[in-house]
């Protein structure tokens, strides 16, 4: 039996004879302590084994050419929606003048009245007119004619002369000579609109660069290089002490909202607020002014954020539905793109002074500009990745399974050990005194 000896030689692990080994009741309840805690600290381990949690990374920003969404609902309770106007404008050139896709003008009550919501829709004021001769041609009134009129090369109605004016950039006014204005009755509906409020919410999609939005009184155009708005309406009113841009940001983010299962995923809801994670700081924002020659400034840096969830695919990952609004961002695979952003605002009266009434003297306004509200966006060059990820991989699991089974045991093999040498030598002492 040559191999056998030698391999026994080897043999890290010798073994004892039946009649060598002694059970006692301690070394009993030592396996039964020592059996316990192994599975204590196993189920712990499978526990901290199945536990995923979200890893921050920031990463230069490498997209190009991209789309993002801005969703927005703001009031204004002492403004008529027909008064108010959405502009979207960036660098790159793109003008989106009078947005209304994905966006809808909620009329309120009066605040005296309360300020409930009267309709939720694009305020009409300028209804057709069906009794008209089929063979009817409105003028423009020297302007060309909109390429989206009922009627090619025609005016028909009230809104369609309004566009013909904002095309040449010339001041409509509240239509008085205008035939189709008259008609209408442009000017009393209006009037009997002024106590209103408003409420502006939905959507809009940009491209992804610096730019900003406005909301701002009367119909907008280009002068020159210049962006201006037609302010007739807005300071030509009844209303005493005119009207004001007092409002109220409700909700303001770029991009999809992320679900409340992942923000707590990212932490305790209750250091939410001290880590501004994934919060939109400019929510129930409330600013009031009484001078209806008066602009709000909100200055925000925008960062890129994406979401991606355990068993993300790579192939499939920024392959999200952007068809409709509201879907960009969603990857089929669950991940999620969206945006955080810091803010930072300023207010100043557009009548020029001071504000000496705050306690700051030395803090001086430009005079002139655009009554309104405006929000400038820059995009930052750095991105957040959010990736979920499991703490221990299946290696670590078993290497800390066979850690805890192996160290629980060598240390219960010891205590038994140390028991029974006390108990044998306390045996042989209380022998000795006998």
């Amino acid at each position: 039996m040559p191999a056998k000896s030698r391999f026994t030689r080897l043999d890290a692990f010798t073994k004892t004879v039946d009649e060598a080994r002694v059970r006692t009741t301690s070394g009993g309840i030592v396996t039964i302590a020592s059996l316990l805690i192994v599975l204590y600290l196993a189920l712990g381990e499978w526990r901290d084994y199945r536990r995923v949690v979200v890893h921050p990374e920031l990463i230069v920003d490498k997209g190009r050419g991209e789309k993002m969404e801005i969703h927005l609902n703001i009031s204004f309770p002492q403004i008529p929606c027909e008064l108010l106007t959405l502009d979207v404008m960036d660098v790159s050139g793109e003008q989106q003048t009078g947005v209304m896709h994905g966006v809808n003008k909620v009329r309120l009550q009066p605040v005296a009245n309360g300020g409930g919501v009267i309709d939720v829709k694009s305020l009409d004021l300028h209804e057709e007119a069906p009794h008209l001769d089929p063979e009817y041609c409105g003028g423009c009134y020297g302007a060309n004619p909109p390429a989206n009129a009922q009627k090619a090369g025609c005016c028909n109605t009230c809104d369609e002369v309004r566009e013909a004016y904002a095309s040449v950039s010339w001041a409509f006014g509240r239509g008085e000579n205008v035939e189709q204005c008259e008609r209408e009755h442009y000017a009393e509906r209006l009037d009997s609109q002024r106590n209103e409020g408003c409420r502006i919410e939905g959507g809009i999609r940009v491209n992804k660069v610096v730019g900003n939005f406005h909301i701002a009184p009367g119909r907008s155009f280009s002068n020159g290089n210049m962006h201006v708005h037609d302010l007739n309406n807005y300071f030509d009113t009844p209303v005493p002490g005119g009207h004001v841009f007092t409002h109220t940001i409700h909700s303001l983010r770029f991009g999809p909202q992320l679900p409340e299962e992942i923000t707590q995923k990212m932490g305790k809801k209750e250091l939410l607020p001290w880590t501004n994670h994934h919060l939109n700081p400019l929510d129930d924002t409330h600013q009031i002014t009484n001078e209806p020659a008066y602009n709000f400034m909100y200055f925000i840096k925008v960062v890129s954020t994406s979401y991606l969830p355990l068993g993300w695919d790579r192939k499939t990952y920024g392959s999200a539905d952007d068809t409709n609004l509201g879907k960009l961002g969603h990857g089929s695979d669950g991940s999620i793109e969206t945006h955080q952003y810091s803010v930072t605002s300023h207010r100043r009266s557009l009548n020029g002074g001071d504000d000496s009434a705050e306690g700051h003297k030395e803090k001086l306004h430009a005079r002139g500009g655009i009554p309104g509200v405006f929000f400038s966006y820059d995009i930052s060059p750095m991105k957040v990745i959010n990736r979920e990820e499991r703490t221990k991989t299946l290696t670590g699991f078993l290497t800390g399974l066979c850690a805890i089974i192996g160290g629980t045991l060598t240390v219960a093999a010891a205590v038994d050990r140390g028991v029974y040498e006390g108990a044998t030598r306390l045996k042989k002492l209380q022998s000795k005194t006998l």
